[in-house]
């Protein structure tokens, strides 16, 4: 029998901002989830009104490279947003992923609202009660400010540039980790 679920109307989107480093990784990834309607790559929680790609890799801007997660919370929670998020960028190293340093590449959750803020922070006690990192977490929980989407050569970067070489050895790596251990919350095809 197909499936009929109905399609989500614009009161039933909710959307996440995360930061984990190059929003390429994390973009490549939500956009492979089940109830994720679009990740799109942008900056978030600096002060520069129109921060560009230059500027923000120069750290002029105070900008975190982050995905803004369009979902319907019928199909996929925030919490389970939460999940993949961590379990796809390292939390506990200070304004660096890998390679990528500076305070762009920081670890972030940029709430859209009290609910979400009051579980990430419960999210995040959890994984230090159980110690899931071996060392404390450097996420900062803040609420969205000031963001504005990437420049469209940024949108599906991943995607549409698979044999650039960071994508080829640090996107793909990741993208087929994440698809490997949530193979069940993968959208079809």
């Amino acid at each position: 029998m197909a499936d009929i679920t109905p399609a989500p109307s614009s009161a039933s989107i909710e959307e996440a901002t995360l930061a984990g480093g190059c929003f390429w990784c994390l973009e490549a990834i939500f956009n492979q989830l089940q109830g994720v309607i679009e990740a799109e790559s942008g900056y978030s929680n600096g002060q520069h009104p129109a921060p560009t790609y230059e500027a923000v890799c120069r750290g002029d801007t105070g900008h975190a490279e982050v995905v803004r997660v369009r979902f319907d919370p019928r199909v996929i929670s925030f919490q389970d947003l939460l999940e993949v998020f961590f379990a796809s960028h390292d939390p506990t190293t200070l304004n660096r992923q890998g390679n990528d340093v500076g305070t762009q590449y920081r670890s972030g959750l940029y709430t859209h609202n009290v609910q979400q803020a009051d579980t990430a922070r419960q999210f995040m006690v959890e994984l230090e009660r159980r110690q899931v990192f071996g060392a404390p977490l450097v996420t900062e929980v803040a609420p969205v400010r000031n963001y504005h989407p990437a420049e469209a050569y940024h949108q599906r970067y991943a995607a549409h540039n698979p044999h650039q070489g960071y994508c080829a050895y640090v996107v793909a790596p990741k993208v087929a980790h994440f698809r490997e251990r949530f193979q069940d919350r993968l959208k079809p095809g």
